[in-house]
């Protein structure tokens, strides 16, 4: 397989929008900490205390999604470097650990997308238990 200095250079955009996406993640995820914790330090509901552990989770998450996002462009830009000064195996290698570095970050991507999905179930079933218990009293 022969491979180009603008070979690497094509996954700049992709790795650019998922570092993107990861960014707005953990942005609302802070915002939705400091609210939890707010409402957890008005209420002391054990709910409360069961989403922060796993905001908790996912922000750890996320954290790993972005630092393995930033080091497979990193080793893209290195690559690129490599392949500029003539090394074409090295460049093979360096370019193939960038693809397993994206990989892994999209894969930690959805762990966090799974267990995003689990909080609001629990959410919901608060909720339904809620109206639920309304409906037996009313």
């Amino acid at each position: 397989m022969d491979i180009t200095i603008t070979t690497p250079a094509l996954l700049f955009p992709a790795i650019s929008l998922l570092l993107l996406a990861f960014t707005n993640r953990f942005i609302a995820l802070a915002s939705l900490v400091r609210n939890l914790k707010e409402q957890y330090v008005r209420t002391h509901s054990h709910l409360l205390m069961g989403q922060i552990r796993n905001l908790r989770e996912r922000l750890i998450l996320i954290r790993n999604m972005q630092t393995l996002g930033i080091s497979s462009m990193f080793m893209c830009v290195l690559c690129m470097f490599v392949l500029f000064a003539g090394e074409l195996t090295a460049g093979k290698y360096l370019f193939g650990i960038s693809l397993l570095l994206l990989m892994a970050s999209l894969a930690l991507s959805i762990r966090e997308i799974h267990i995003s999905v689990n909080a609001l179930k629990i959410e919901l079933s608060d909720m339904e238990n809620q109206e639920n218990q309304k409906e037996n009293n009313g």
